[in-house]
């Protein structure tokens, strides 16, 4: 009961905060448009003086939605007011389809920029990042911020520049990486970021939800040989796959039930598993002339059976990768393009590249690495969008 009473409280206070915007729109539209752009001036020395965000904000969202209705011609609706408070105060803004998240994300992204540690808009593909960056930049750009957006190709001091200005909208791929590669830079002027002060995160069901625990990674070069992938790849290739199973329960184990072997491996498809049967191991043995597959010594060979057969039976071509140009390049599961550059880790790359017959790149060594759940808690702030476009 009491948090119900806490959030009926919270959305009182949000729409008495939404009503003292609206009683400022008589007043801001009798503003000049350089008058309105040196209000950004005069938060900005208030804020040096001490003022919070939260007593700007009321007099701040009400700048920006006169500068979105005479530049875009687009006038903002208490729902996209609220919106953008809920984003200002780092929690979930659930929109729906046609309430205008792209226009409410531009009050809590203004009035942040306004502290000068600059603020992320985090979309899922460049076109997004693209097309929000141009259409409410020019918002932000009438009341004097600078806007810039990274796009995936960009070099270094492009980057540099579009991470340098107020408001930087870019993927959260193109974030995550170069929040990396600047933890690995050995000179400051290769570092491109400038810190982890605000971020609007759109689509946040699908990148701290779905992609929360995926790991960024950045690989170096390896020295495993690559002759074995093709020897497993080929006995993999001759190996009879069983009738699928399930993953047995605890209480089936403690009960004793027991699952009845067929082929020469079982693929878990739940799991994204693959295991090899007793057959299968005896075959393994006889190929690779061992006396017991499960000797130490015998662990490289385990683990490439492994791989060959997670190739094989669990990743497809045209869904999880594409081959291109001889090379093997993992497809993005939302946007459905190719990754160039992006390589599947501990191997099953290499993997993947014997089934395919393409060049085998040596096994990366993995340099560096994060997941998007643990790079986003980074921020002092953030602001979630909860809803897709």
């Amino acid at each position: 009961m009491d948090n119900a009473f806490g959030r009926w409280k919270g959305l009182g206070r949000i729409q008495a905060i939404v009503k003292e915007i609206l009683d400022l729109k008589e007043r801001m539209s009798r503003l000049s448009d350089d008058g309105l752009r040196q209000r950004t001036q005069g938060f900005q020395y208030r804020i040096s003086r001490g003022e919070t965000l939260d007593s700007l904000l009321p007099e701040a969202f009400a700048v920006v939605r006169e500068a979105a209705r005479r530049v875009l011609g687009m006038e903002a609706f208490p729902v996209q007011l609220a919106g953008g408070i809920v984003l200002h105060q780092g929690d979930i803004a659930e929109m729906r389809t046609g309430e205008g998240k792209t226009l409410a994300a531009a009050f809590p992204a203004y009035l942040n920029a306004l502290t000068g540690k600059g603020v992320h808009v985090v979309t899922v593909n460049d076109y997004l990042a693209e097309r929000d960056q141009g259409q409410i930049g020019q918002v932000h750009k009438a009341l004097g911020l600078s806007t810039g957006v990274v796009l995936s190709g960009m070099k270094g001091p492009e980057r540099q520049a579009a991470y340098a200005c107020d408001i930087t909208y870019v993927t959260n791929h193109e974030l995550g990486f170069d929040y990396l590669r600047d933890n690995m830079a050995l000179h400051l002027d290769q570092v491109v970021q400038r810190g982890l002060a605000y971020a609007i995160i759109d689509e946040v069901d699908s990148i701290l939800i779905d992609e929360a625990r995926t790991p960024l990674i950045i690989s170096g070069g390896g020295s495993r040989p690559t002759k074995l992938y093709e020897a497993c790849d080929l006995l993999a290739r001759r190996l009879e796959r069983g009738a699928d199973v399930k993953e047995l329960s605890k209480l089936d184990i403690i009960s004793g039930v027991e699952q009845e072997e067929t082929g020469d491996f079982v693929v878990m498809e739940k799991e994204r598993r693959v295991m090899l049967t007793g057959r299968g191991v005896e075959k393994v043995e006889r190929f690779f002339r061992l006396q017991n597959l499960a000797d130490l010594e015998n662990v490289q060979i385990q683990r490439h059976m492994n791989l060959a057969l997670q190739a094989n039976h669990l990743m497809a071509r045209d869904r999880d990768y594409v081959v291109q140009e001889g090379k093997v390049k993992i497809v993005d599961s939302f946007t459905g393009r190719a990754m160039p550059g992006r390589r599947y880790s501990d191997g099953l790359h290499q993997a993947i590249e014997a089934k395919e017959r393409v060049k085998i790149r040596k096994e990366d060594r993995t340099v560096a690495s994060i997941t998007y759940q643990s790079f986003f808690n980074k921020y002092k702030k953030k602001g979630r969008d909860d809803r897709h476009r």
